[in-house]
């Protein structure tokens, strides 16, 4: 009897963990569904949020009963912005060609009389918006040369010549502006250099994509790297940097297949009240030494998300990101759902990630110093609910609430870093936004042919975003740093790379949107 009772018991335990793997492929082809037919936004649906934090009911699991529980304000909606923009104010800042629409001098006179008509004034009938195709044009420098007659017939001929600008590429037709744009097209509208290619055939020149692709990372290495390794300076002597990373193919990297991944990382700067910078860094791996080259001069706060990579990081502080946290949640609510059921494990968990989320919102005007002190008050009873109430779980291994909750419990060492200084933040929405301007670029040109071309985007990409963050036209700051970097010494004189720095004076009344 013990024989078969040991076998029945193995056979239960089998039975068991089958019926656990076939829960948990069910939940990972559900997801699956959900990510490539469903919406792929996490916006809590309107019509749960009045029924939100009624989790608080559950607080029996609440180990300390004199723990204060935050108080559920009601919704009553939002207020929508209208779209649409007066006109005025649209074309306020367009240059106005009018067109006179007169009278022919043989029909000035009166139809009733035949007296002569006098000009009594104009009125707007209507306004268009004309396009201006762009059109190409051969800039020829030409430059004088003086002798002086008396020394001509000398032994030392004195001969002067008019000085002229520094080419961005000797021998080559690229100049500040054809090499500006083809990276306008590239890093900010997402075109991939054969189809500039066929632009360039319709403006009447046949311009290959190997030439591009060569003025890119020629004009970035020499002119727009000494710019970047400035605002890398600048930043790492920040307080908060928000840091994230992402996969890139590239194709001719030493020592690795073609398919193989390479990662592009991102360094921005935080809500600290300075000027905004957002660097790219192109690196051929995902290790974490990578960030500590980048950051070893870094002392701070630094927002990320879970990957252990990180770690390797020393003397800083780590600040977890909770839209990741909640993103677990959001992944694990069941795909259909009654509408009258009680809320699931995993939308409570969602719901205190909202809660923070919007205590977050209501307190974002305030002062720095006040936002402490407000997370504090706020904030802090909520976390302790929500690590309280995670403690209490009981959750199957391998589904994706089990991963979730798992999650969390492995960063709460780094969830709650965001209470120690008022300029910190909630998430890491800060690096995620920046990066993502580069994941749509990638989609349409799919991968770098050499990590030459992957340096070099990530160069331009960290001008352009650094641009955009500080309210300046892209194609113009790029323009206006091709044309005078040539002629700054600033090898010598690292100083004059101040006088380019996209919040300096100069650079704001040139190059401001």
């Amino acid at each position: 009897m013990d024989a078969k009772d040991a076998y029945i018991g193995q056979l239960e335990h089998t039975v068991k963990s089958l019926e656990i793997q076939v829960n948990n492929l069910t939940e990972m082809v559900l997801q699956l569904r959900k990510d490539k037919f469903g919406s792929s936004s996490e916006k809590t649906p309107k019509d749960e949020i009045d029924g939100q934090l009624g989790l608080f009911d559950e607080a029996e699991t609440v180990a300390d009963a004199s723990v204060l529980e935050p108080i559920k304000k009601e919704v009553n909606g939002y207020t929508r912005t209208n779209t649409k923009t007066k006109r005025e104010e649209i074309i306020k800042d367009l240059p106005v060609r009018e067109i006179l629409c007169d009278i022919p001098e043989e029909s000035k006179y009166c139809a009733n009389c035949g007296t002569t008509l006098k000009r009594i004034g104009t009125e707007t009938v209507r306004e268009e918006l004309e396009y201006i195709p762009a059109k190409l044009q051969i800039v020829r420098y030409v430059r004088t040369a003086y002798e002086c007659s008396k020394c001509k017939h000398t032994d030392t001929p004195y001969i002067e010549k008019a000085p002229t600008p520094t080419s961005i590429m000797n021998h080559s037709l690229a100049s500040p502006s054809s090499v500006a744009n083809v990276m306008y097209q590239k890093y900010v509208n997402g075109m991939p250099l054969y189809r500039q290619e066929k632009d360039w055939e319709q403006l009447g020149i046949a311009l290959k994509r190997a030439t591009m692709a060569n003025w890119i990372i020629r004009c970035s290495d020499d002119y727009l790297s000494p710019i970047v390794h400035c605002l890398q300076a600048e930043l790492v002597k920040r307080e908060l940097i928000h840091c994230d990373e992402t996969p890139l193919q590239v194709l001719k990297e030493e020592g690795k297949k073609p398919q193989s991944k390479s990662y592009m990382w991102l360094y921005r700067s935080g809500n600290d009240g300075k000027k905004p910078i957002v660097l790219y860094d192109y690196q051929p791996t995902r290790s974490g030494d990578n960030a500590v080259r980048y950051l070893r001069e870094f002392k701070g706060y630094l927002h990320c998300d879970g990957y252990s990579g990180y770690n390797k990081l020393e003397h800083i502080t780590r600040c977890g990101c909770w839209a990741h946290l909640r993103r677990k949640f959001v992944e694990a609510i069941p795909t259909k759902k009654g509408k009258d059921n009680p809320l699931t494990k995993a939308e409570i968990g969602r719901d205190y990630c909202n809660q923070l989320f919007k205590l977050e919102e209501n307190i974002s005007e305030l002062p720095f110093s006040d936002k402490y002190i407000k997370r504090l008050e706020l904030a802090k009873p909520v976390l302790d609910a929500f690590w309280c109430w995670l403690d209490s779980l009981q959750v199957l291994q391998g589904s994706a609430l089990g991963k979730a909750v798992i999650y969390a419990k492995n960063q709460k060492q780094y969830m709650e870093n965001y209470l120690l200084d008022g300029r910190c933040s909630l998430s890491n929405n800060a690096a995620e936004n920046a990066i993502r301007p580069f994941t749509i670029g990638r989609k349409n040109w799919l991968f770098s042919d050499s990590s030459k071309g992957a340096t070099a985007s990530a160069t331009v990409y960290s001008i352009v975003e650094t641009a955009k963050a500080n309210g300046l036209n892209v194609y113009t700051y790029l323009e206006y740093l091709l044309l005078y970097m040539p002629d700054t010494d600033w090898k010598n004189h690292p100083e004059e790379l101040e006088l380019l720095m996209p919040w300096s004076e100069a650079v704001q009344r040139e190059c401001s949107k």
